[in-house]
């Protein structure tokens, strides 16, 4: 069983690690669309739908990584001041009584839109746009998916920790 904890771990810091490049390439993008616009008044839609693209595929991928890195938001005024023991015991509650529940329904609800938008190779409405808009749709189950193999990750160390 740790084995296969730990091979999430590596994957989910992985991917979280990939994911943080998107950044870089973002600013770039980002610059370079600004320069475009306001020295040569020129601004080309891909390039706004990818700036887009690249904020969501970095958003929904450093989910699970964010999760690792036990940096998601939470009352930090109390939680800091628990023992490790106490803390894992909120999150081992917090993730079964909060996070698994709602990440499921994201994974299942989010499925078939991303199904959906695959089959018939969804792409951008506007004239040229990006012709993909299918795969950024499909990051949503991928990242809850992630999430959730993440979570189950955690629950297995903070039982762990209150073993000790």
């Amino acid at each position: 069983m740790k084995n296969l904890f730990n091979q999430i771990e590596k994957l989910t810091s992985g991917i979280g690690h990939a994911a943080a490049w998107l950044s870089l390439a973002l600013v770039v993008l980002v610059c370079f669309d600004v320069s475009m616009r306001y020295l040569f008044n020129d601004t080309r839609i891909w390039m706004v739908e990818l700036e887009w693209h690249l904020f969501a595929a970095l958003f929904l991928l450093s989910g699970a990584w964010t999760l690792q890195q036990d940096r998601h938001v939470r009352v930090d005024v109390f939680y800091a001041r628990f023992a490790p023991k106490d803390k894992a015991l909120v999150n081992l509650y917090g993730t079964l009584l909060l996070l698994l529940p709602w990440a499921v329904v994201i994974l299942w609800v989010s499925w078939n839109n991303a199904w959906q938008s695959f089959l018939i190779r969804e792409g951008s409405p506007d004239p040229g746009g990006l012709p993909a808009r299918y795969l950024v749709k499909s990051l949503v189950p991928v990242s809850f998916f992630l999430l959730i193999l993440q979570a189950l990750a955690e629950l297995y160390k903070s039982r762990q920790l209150r073993k000790q």
